[in-house]
Order: structure tokens, then C-alpha cells, then sequence
């Protein structure tokens, strides 16, 4: 696969008052194929957000350079759809008319944003709740529908920032073999940020790990062990290498909360 996202000696200061400075992210490079699933993970500190919108073009890096199809990012752009914690459904508005939204606001006509629509939630399985709102839905079911509308526009790249930690655990496994189907029938390349080791571990084509204050680029992980993309959990954890894998970043996650 080719690289369809570039970091390239990405450095983050924000100044403090009293004119101190707090560096976030200091010099990490990596790259993202095209098509992959790429989880950015680490413990609390290591920059996986601020890295996650810089790539989104909400913050701007005090240097490196953040590049998709070899162009510089320099502010959020149409090519990448981001899914953010928190719902973002419009309660006023069906799940259909939710999904529709961002197609409506950029001109697309109004037979095609129904199909794409209808396209996207049947993906996330929500066809029979089209015309059901937000209020009425679950939180598993309202980040679905944020999924949907998200990949309805048709990004480059699908940017999720802990997008299950709000989830009960059953509802968060669920959402995560969900994004494994979602993947293989979009072809969309995801960045996902977690801090969770068995969430990147099943989700990951590559895991790039994240030191702690300021971020750093400890390693990148590869889980070779498995034999592709597998869309059921349990049969991911009883893999041989499994527990292995995260016995080595639960070592290394412990390592840098030491620092």
C-alpha cells in the first residue's frame, strides 16, 4: 500500500501564561497507507489528540509538515471526516436528514444524498431506524449515525478521536467489529486515536505508539500475527501472538507512566 498520509517532523508547542511554553509533540514522523487502519495510541499526555487534529487541520504545527496525497495541510478540508467522543446528531432532525446534512450543505443533489444515505446507514446498520431521532436511539446507535454521515461525504481519510469511550463494554466491542466491516466495505483509511491496548490491538493494521510529555514516537507496531482484518473479537484474542502483543505495550504503557 502506498502512503496516502505524511508526518513529517511534526513538533506542537502551545505557550502557557507567564510565558512558558508546554511542548505536546516533539519531532515524530510516520506515514498511513492507503486503505489501512492506523490506531495512534499511548498513555494520557502523549499528544494522540493533538496529533488527531493536526492531521484534521484544527490545530496548525509549530513545525514538520502534515501531508495527504503530498500536499501540505493547512486547515480542515472536505477529504477528512472527523468523529469526535461526544454525539453530534441533530435531534431535530432524522437519522436519514442527519446523514444528509453535510452532502446538502456542499450542493449535492437531493436523489443522490438520499442513496448515499441510505447506503452509509444501512453499512452501520441503522436501515430500519432511517426515520427514528437521535433522542430516541442509543449512544452506540448515535455514534453510528455521526459513522454514517461522517462517510457520506466521502473523506479521504476517517478521523475518530476515543470514539467508543462512552460505550458500555459490550456496546464498544460491538462498535469495534463494526468499524472492521466498515473498513473492508468503504475502503476508508481510519486514524483512530485510543488509549485502550485490546481496542488498537484488534483494530490495527499499524500502531503507532506515543511517549509520554511531550509525545514522542516510541515504536510502530505492526500485529503480524494476525491473518488480515478479522471481524470477531475473541477469535482475534485467542490468536497465538495475541497476548504476547500486549504484554509488550502494557509494559511499554507502564514504562512511560513511570517517567
Amino acid at each position: 500500500m502506498s502512503a496516502l498520509l505524511q508526518i513529517q517532523n511534526v513538533s506542537k508547542t502551545f505557550d502557557l501564561p507567564g510565558g512558558q511554553a508546554l511542548t505536546a509533540v516533539d519531532d515524530v514522523s510516520f506515514a498511513v497507507e492507503k486503505g489501512s487502519i492506523c490506531v495512534l495510541l499511548g498513555p494520557s499526555g502523549s499528544g494522540k489528540s493533538t496529533l488527531l487534529r493536526m492531521i484534521a487541520g484544527l490545530e496548525t504545527q509549530s513545525s514538520g509538515a502534515v501531508l495527504l496525497n503530498d500536499t501540505p495541510i493547512d486547515g480542515p478540508g472536505r477529504e477528512r471526516g472527523m468523529v469526535f467522543q461526544a454525539y453530534s446528531s441533530f435531534n431535530w432532525l432524522s437519522v436519514g436528514k442527519n446523514v444528509e446534512f453535510g452532502m446538502k450543505i456542499n450542493g449535492v443533489p437531493a436523489a443522490e444524498r438520499r442513496a448515499r444515505a441510505e447506503r452509509f446507514i444501512g453499512l452501520v446498520g441503522l436501515s430500519k431506524f432511517i426515520d427514528a431521532y437521535p433522542s430516541r436511539l442509543s449512544g452506540g446507535m448515535r455514534q453510528r449515525v455521526a459513522i454514517a454521515r461522517t462517510l457520506a461525504n466521502a473523506p479521504d481519510v476517517l478521523l475518530m478521536d476515543e470514539p467508543f469511550g462512552a460505550l458500555d463494554a459490550k456496546t464498544r466491542w460491538q462498535m469495534q467489529e463494526l468499524m472492521i466491516e466498515v473498513a473492508e466495505a468503504s475502503g476508508t483509511t481510519m486514524i483512530i486515536v485510543t488509549h485502550d491496548i485490546e481496542e488498537a490491538i484488534f483494530l490495527a493494521d499499524k500502531i503507532v505508539f506515543l511517549s509520554s510529555h511531550p509525545g514522542r514516537l516510541k515504536e510502530e507496531i505492526l500485529p503480524t500475527f494476525k491473518p488480515g482484518r478479522l471481524r470477531n473479537k475473541e477469535d482475534v484474542i485467542s490468536l497465538p501472538g495475541y497476548a504476547e502483543m500486549e504484554r509488550k505495550i502494557m509494559r511499554m504503557m507502564r514504562e512511560e507512566g513511570h517517567k
